[in-house]
């Protein structure tokens, strides 16, 4: 009888563990859901967008655990292509939220990339102007203002290293690619995220 019970509890613990990383496993790998972002830089931009070389922008929550990844993966892009690049990190500063709430360590961390500008994004006007959804969601314009890429720099949540988005965007500043490119996302939900914080204890 204790055997049969120690086998039960054996399968249980065994299914649950199974289970749990199954969940974990999913939740790596499934890209996140992005809107529709404007196919031509906004006019009424306060960002500084390059006539003369393509410009990126990365979206980023600066609590996300997530954007870690994305914000490596931009350095390593800067190293590669930096000076074909204009490159702007915008970090969400949703109302409410006062002082330095938004330079954590990756506002620091990108702070030291070379060639790359942070943004305090006051009430997420530039977001949602941009109609970003996920933190690490980046954008490329060509100098005449029209969108060449869509999508993130890693294969995965967290994930460092080789990924379609980075390879795309090497590609098109080489001109083999023809734009415009989209790659999935992998990051927290920019509203959700700051929902969650706004709520915590």
């Amino acid at each position: 009888m204790r055997f049969c019970r120690w086998i039960l509890l054996s399968a249980a613990w065994l299914g649950a563990v199974s289970a749990s990383l199954w969940w974990l496993l999913e939740f790596e790998m499934t890209p996140a859901a992005v809107g529709q972002c404007p196919d031509l830089w906004p006019q009424n931009s306060v960002l500084v967008h390059s006539f003369e070389r393509p410009t990126l922008l990365m979206f980023v929550h600066p609590r996300c655990p997530c954007s870690r990844a994305s914000v490596d993966e931009l350095a390593r892009l800067a190293t590669a292509c930096g000076d074909d690049l204009r490159m702007t990190v915008v970090f969400l500063k949703p109302r409410g939220f006062a002082g330095d709430w938004e330079k954590t360590d990756l506002w620091r961390s990108a702070r030291q990339i070379p060639g790359v500008t942070v943004f305090c994004d006051e009430e997420g006007k530039e977001t949602t102007r941009f109609r970003a959804c996920v933190s690490g969601e980046v954008l490329v314009y060509d100098p005449q203002g029209r969108l060449t890429f869509h999508g993130g720099l890693t294969a995965s949540r967290g994930h460092h290293g080789d990924n379609p988005g980075r390879t795309a965007i090497e590609l098109l500043l080489a001109g083999k690619l023809t734009p415009p490119q989209q790659t999935p996302v992998f990051g927290c939900s920019l509203i959700e995220r700051t929902s969650t914080l706004r709520h915590s204890p």
